[in-house]
């Protein structure tokens, strides 16, 4: 009671209460400073730096997107006279030079200061994603060297920026895939100005490459109906803008040139495929400039398949109905007698593929709201970048379909095939929310075995039962053991509850495994409905009405930039989907 009362303010004859000397509050600790505040906290001054550099690098590439944009427009139009396919690609090969010179100098840079990246984000750059980069990246390194046997053969009536091209892209490739395997996880520190306007430039190359390939692409699609005697169809090109047309009068020197034309257009996917994910990967690190976290949190996930059986099995069955279907389709379209049979089999297809894939979509999205596992909610800029490029690049199958509905209802058609492409137009709208949302729910949840169950293991001692049930504790009054806490096992019951518990936890919940199922049969099902679209599969021109109410001029025009973005759509989900296969 002493040693309390001393610590205990006294009371001066005043009135005033004094403290010891020890006590004495300062003005500090009261919260009143006698200093005035700092007018810029380094966190202040450190978001203030990453706000500029992101306007700085942001505004370069901008810059460099709507020069590119106006260049591959004007290359891709024969109307306009003043630009020509040289001159496109001598821009993009001097952004190539670019863009691979200031890689080079990031890794020399990072390698020789260690200090400049003191920081690491877990969640950017998963394995899958860099694996699709190298999957990706080895088919675009085919199509430059098929690229370049084709200019070779034409070099006596092509210009050798036709041949200089693909060899700087396929060094670009090369180097940017090593880049972005070993540095996508970057969080820069040092020298952030130029690694921002270095990092949009490369974003900007990416974009450009996409864009040059997707027009490229669509030129090729669209040639047949290019050629054809209409004036409508006459700012089309007959060709693409790197290869020569049929009837340009310029030979090749080797017999070779066939099979590399040929083969360059089935790359062509893969090729835009990539330059989506080196895009994808760049924005990640650029986000993360000046981010001084290291997210440890992060738990390596093992990807393994044993018992999910019915959804991969009946997503392997898809996959090969689709490709069946596919392979019937690209034989008899061409045949007036057969064209419409085979557009019947296309959509039947399409449209039993869809109601599977939003049934699977609705019963996961149902068993989400049963799940107790906590939602994530610290920020992940990888996290929502895969949710703006869900969101975004599902506007072109909206885009498409809607435009198709109104043609459809607009003309009152009763065809078969026209109501299957109703219906079709529909389900695919459908389809996409309904697997958005379920996507958008398995990203935000936290892994399974990020969140161990707490177990409480009960011990009965049959040698304290007739001790006091109000003991806070069995140790006598000298602290030590008593007799009793030294008896302490655990009863068969324990051992019971452990074991039951142990089994539980070795078999999967029916939950995850229904996510399990759900998720890799939508993963399967979303590769064919990417595979039949990307390798040249347009039932778009083929029906006819859509061309009909729209014009040709405008319907290729809206197909051409929805379908690249449905592609993507269905590319991005299959990674997506495969992140949720993993945490669930």
């Amino acid at each position: 009671m002493e040693g309390n009362q001393s610590n205990v303010a006294a009371a001066s004859p005043n009135g005033a209460i004094s403290l010891p000397a020890r006590q004495e509050l300062s003005v500090e600790t009261l919260g009143f400073s006698s200093q005035p505040p700092s007018p810029n906290p380094p966190s202040t001054l450190l978001q203030q730096s990453r706000n500029s550099i992101r306007l700085l690098s942001g505004i370069l590439a901008v810059n460099i997107l709507l020069l590119g944009s106006a260049l591959v427009c004007g290359a891709a139009f024969s109307k306009v006279k003043v630009l020509s396919d040289e001159e496109m690609h001598i821009y993009l090969t001097i952004l190539l030079i670019l863009t691979t010179a200031w890689m080079i100098f990031y890794m020399v840079h990072t390698a020789s200061r260690p200090q400049a990246v003191l920081y690491k984000d877990s969640h950017a750059g998963p394995i899958w994603l860099r694996g699709g980069l190298v999957l990706f990246g080895v088919a675009s390194l085919i199509m430059d060297v098929f690229k370049t046997g084709y200019s070779i053969g034409h070099l006596n009536c092509e210009s050798p920026v036709k041949i200089t091209f693909p060899l700087v892209q396929l060094v670009f490739v090369i180097i940017q895939t090593y880049f972005l395997w070993v540095h996508s996880k970057d969080c820069v520190q040092k020298q952030s100005n130029i690694t921002g306007c270095g990092l949009m430039l490369t974003l900007a190359t990416n974009l450009m490459l996409w864009m040059s390939a997707v027009t490229d692409e669509s030129l090729h699609q669209t040639g047949e109906e290019a050629s054809k005697p209409n004036d409508s169809f006459s700012h089309l090109r007959n060709g693409s803008m790197f290869f020569k047309a049929s009837g340009s009068g310029c030979k090749c020197t080797h017999s070779a040139c066939e099979i590399f034309q040929k083969g360059f257009y089935y790359l062509y996917p893969f090729n835009i495929e990539y330059s989506l994910f080196a895009s994808a990967m760049t924005y990640i690190m650029w986000k993360n400039i000046g981010r001084q976290i290291d997210d440890c949190s992060h738990h390596k996930i093992s990807f393994r398949v044993k018992g999910i059986v019915l959804g991969a099995t009946v997503g392997l069955l898809v996959v090969m109905a689709g490709l069946g279907v596919f392979i019937v389709y690209e034989v008899e379209v061409t045949k007036d007698t057969s064209r419409e049979r085979v557009l019947i089999m296309y959509y039947t297809f399409s449209i039993v593929g869809l109601i599977l894939m939003s049934l699977a979509s609705l019963a996961g999205s149902i068993i989400y709201r049963f799940d107790k596992r906590t939602v994530v909610s610290t920020k992940n800029p990888t996290r929502s970048l895969d949710i703006a490029l869900l969101l975004g690049a599902a506007l072109g199958q909206f885009l498409i379909s809607y435009f198709s509905i109104v043609a459809i209802v607009a003309e009152k058609a009763t065809r078969t095939v026209s109501m299957l492409n109703l219906t079709c137009s529909f389900l695919i709208i459908l389809q996409i929310c309904l697997q958005n949302f379920f996507i958008i729910e398995g990203l935000h949840k936290q892994p399974y075995h990020a969140e161990p169950p707490v177990v409480s293991v009960v011990f009965i001692n049959e040698g304290t039962s007739h001790s006091n049930p109000y003991s806070p504790s069995l140790k006598n009054d000298n602290d030590e053991p008593s007799p009793a806490e030294n008896n302490l096992e655990p009863s068969s019951h324990s051992h019971d509850f452990s074991s039951a518990i142990h089994s539980s936890s070795s078999r999967m919940s029916w939950k995850r495994r229904a996510l399990k199922e759900i998720s890799i049969f939508l993963l399967l099902c979303n590769v064919i409905f990417w595979i039949i679209p990307a390798f040249g599969a347009r039932p778009q021109f083929e029906n006819g009405l859509e061309e009909w109410v729209y014009g040709f001029s405008i319907w290729v025009a809206i197909v051409n930039i929805g379908l690249p973005f449905g592609i993507f759509y269905r590319m991005h989900s299959v990674a997506s989907l495969f992140e949720v296969y993993l945490t669930s």
